[in-house]
């Protein structure tokens, strides 16, 4: 009998709990079917089908703009020595001379050359043949004519300094000069020196004895145009070694050039080596490299004479048989 009660009694409470699961499973299952419609069907809503990491939206970015537009570079001041560098003076072109033929070919074995002439000058510095330079002339007391060039005494006194701009690193060194003053007197100058500031581009300081050949020297101060001229002269070029030269440091110089010198290289073990110029007309091997050896000189026109057998002796102008040819 006890037993039958409480058999009877457990049957009660496992249909009690049977009952209540069962009620809440259903009211699990309505809350889920509600939850579903309202993320499905319900318009403006996402399902979001597992869990991912988060992303910025689009709209959170940081974006950094890019340009398709080119960038101009950087201005770099053009070198005084480039020939494309934009001149401060009034300019105006003139009839270039005609090229001749001309030889610059050695009759030594010492010496040779080859000559490339054209009308161009692509290695002109400041100065380029075939264009009117306007400016003032003043004058010097030049005493035995050396200057800044390092050319030593000049006999004929017909010289000029050349103002600092147009000087040009000493690249107007050696340069014939044709002046003309207003009144239509003229005279060939060779540029032997450098005329500092306040000396004005295109200015030429004439020495006493060429400018009395323009005007008398009370005037003081002249306005005249001149350009640069590729004479006819016989003499061929020479070359020194500066004082203190040796095969361990050495400077050159080349003197009585027709057309302005451009450019001096030295033969070495490696080939071809440029010297860099200097402001007083030579050209440095600073570290000894190519002293003593044979020599190449190219002119603006591009022309280039190959010297050898000069000798490494400093301060000894020393002649070749070569010569630029004319323009």
């Amino acid at each position: 009998m006890r037993a039958t009660r409480r058999a009877t009694r457990h049957r009660s409470r496992h249909g009690r709990w049977w009952l209540l699961a069962s009620a809440t499973s259903a009211i699990l299952l309505a809350v889920g079917f509600a939850a579903f419609l309202s993320t499905s069907v319900l318009p403006g809503h996402t399902t979001v089908a597992g869990s991912v990491a988060s992303t910025p939206a689009d709209s959170a970015r940081v974006l950094v703009p890019t340009s398709t537009e080119a960038k101009s570079p950087a201005t770099t001041p053009a070198p005084r020595t480039s020939a494309s560098a934009t001149k401060a003076i009034t300019t105006s072109p003139v009839a270039r001379p005609s090229a001749t033929a001309g030889s610059a070919s050695a009759s030594t074995s010492t010496s040779t050359s080859t000559s490339t002439s054209t009308e161009s000058a692509p290695l002109a510095g400041l100065i380029e043949p075939g264009v009117s330079y306007h400016g003032v002339a003043t004058n010097y007391a030049a005493g035995d004519g050396d200057g800044a060039c390092s050319f030593g005494p000049n006999a004929t006194m017909m010289i000029a300094a050349m103002n600092y701009t147009d000087y040009d690193n000493s690249k107007a060194c050696g340069a014939y000069v044709l002046v003309h003053a207003a009144d239509g007197a003229s005279i060939t100058v060779l540029i032997t020196n450098e005329c500092p500031a306040p000396c004005a581009p295109g200015q030429l300081d004439l020495s006493q004895q060429a400018f009395a050949k323009l005007a008398n020297l009370s005037a003081g101060e002249i306005p005249i145009t001149w350009q640069l001229l590729s004479p006819q002269i016989s003499n061929p070029i020479s070359i020194r070694y500066k004082t203190g030269s040796s095969q361990y440091w050495c400077a050159i110089q080349v003197i009585g050039h027709r057309n302005p010198v451009a450019e001096l290289e030295v033969e070495t073990s490696d080939g071809w080596q440029q010297l860099p110029r200097t402001g007083y007309n030579y050209f440095l091997s600073a570290n000894g490299s190519g002293c003593g050896s044979t020599i190449r000189v190219t002119d603006i026109y591009g022309q280039q004479l190959t010297i050898s057998g000069i000798a490494l002796s400093p301060n000894v102008v020393q002649a070749t048989n070569v010569q630029f040819a004319e323009h």
